[in-house]
């Protein structure tokens, strides 16, 4: 059975590859259903595709040249001779101390290339994913364009658009289960546990490329804002775990930011794309920017809240969250009566209840369409 579902896809695949134009609508519905893209043979074909990346005009190869009076060179290179984790085990040493010095370049010349870039660390995660998978040469001009595309909001000089990203993750959890919103909020935990997830993919969190590659698949055929989305599917995912914690902020963000290595990732991938159909960012931009506002005037109060003493919220939220109703039930109330008011047909509405445990055609067609039809306007603002 899983043969022939993959000799179906495989053929899929050359088909669209094979189109006059190339039928890109397909291969982004390709990547973005279950197990993605295959094998990094595929890969190193569709990924150029989905970032329109003409691979019959390479750039050279980045010179060793671009490391003198490099203000970032320093920085670069404590990064990536950290990143020995993120290379196969059992690679022998010459040849990943090679990808390490390729690793440096490729980062160097898209940084010189590209001026309003800035570096972050946490990018080199991203560009040695893609080092391994499609070779260096390809991977300097596939860098360069998801640096000046899906990453750019992480490459300002300030951390201001990361921040915003940040902010629309609670509201999604809001929208799929106010109980783990409001307790999160009450723990006061924010969500800089988050921070590392998106700004490298995944890529520092994870130990298992295979797992990585599939996120890739998913995330470059999908909308910029797809990690955040797969970030806030991870939480409520370990739901439960996160309302038997105790209601500080120490203790939540320490339990969520030991992301689990066994996530069901098929699962929590077809969720995030059912999420981002739901509740996509346009609908939630309003709340993302109210989180930032209500986070600004209580950093601003904080010493007026300690100084207040009186009883902690958390203790009355505790004995309200038991009184709750958990569980199936709870979800089951949640996706039959959607807090934010829908416009348009009633396929999202159907989508929410029928709570589909493994993303089918519609949906990955519907995140697809969001994606080409986002493609075209590079040149535009990103992020509302």
């Amino acid at each position: 059975d899983f043969d022939s579902k993959k000799k179906r896809k495989l053929a899929k695949i050359y088909q669209a590859l094979s189109s006059d134009p190339i039928d890109v609508a397909t291969l982004r519905c390709m990547a973005i259903g279950e197990g993605g893209l295959l094998t990094d043979e595929i890969r190193c074909k569709v990924w150029p595709k989905l970032l329109s990346v003409n691979t019959d005009d390479l750039p050279p190869l980045p010179g060793k040249e671009l490391r003198e009076d490099n203000k970032d060179f320093q920085q670069v290179l404590l990064d990536v001779r950290r990143s020995l984790r993120r290379f196969p085990p059992g690679m022998p040493d010459d040849q990943r101390e090679g990808l390490q010095e390729d690793l440096i370049d490729i980062i160097l010349h898209v940084l010189k290339r590209n001026p309003q870039l800035h570096y972050y660390q946490g990018y080199h995660d991203i560009v040695v994913t893609i080092l391994l998978v499609v070779g260096d040469r390809l991977a300097t001009a596939l860098v360069e364009k998801l640096s000046t595309h899906h990453l750019r909001a992480f490459m300002n000089p300030t951390m201001d658009s990361t921040k915003h990203i940040l902010n629309y993750l609670m509201p999604i959890i809001d929208q799929m289960n106010p109980e783990v919103h409001d307790f999160m909020q009450s723990a006061e935990v924010g969500t800089i546990f988050a921070l590392s997830w998106l700004i490298t993919w995944f890529g520092h969190v994870l130990s298992d490329l295979r797992h990585v590659v599939r996120l890739y698949d998913f995330f470059l055929a999908c909308h910029p804002l797809m990690p955040i989305y797969f970030a806030a599917v991870i939480v409520l995912y370990r739901k439960q775990e996160v309302l038997d914690c105790e209601c500080d902020m120490a203790s939540v963000h320490h339990l969520l930011s030991q992301i689990p290595q066994d996530l069901p990732y098929e699962t929590l991938i077809s969720r995030a794309g059912d999420l981002f159909v739901q509740f996509p960012p346009s609908k939630l931009a309003r709340e993302a920017a109210q989180q930032q506002a209500e986070r600004t005037a209580a950093s601003a109060f904080k010493d007026l809240e300690l100084a207040s003493g009186q009883q902690r919220r958390d203790a009355v939220l505790r004995q309200r969250f038991r009184k709750w109703p958990r569980g199936e039930e709870r979800t089951k109330s949640i996706l039959a009566k959607p807090r934010m008011p829908r416009t348009g047909t009633n396929r999202f509405a159907k989508l929410a209840v029928m709570g589909l445990a493994v993303m089918g055609l519609t949906v990955a067609a519907a995140v697809a369409r969001s994606a080409l039809e986002w493609a075209p306007k590079f040149e535009l603002q990103i992020f509302p």
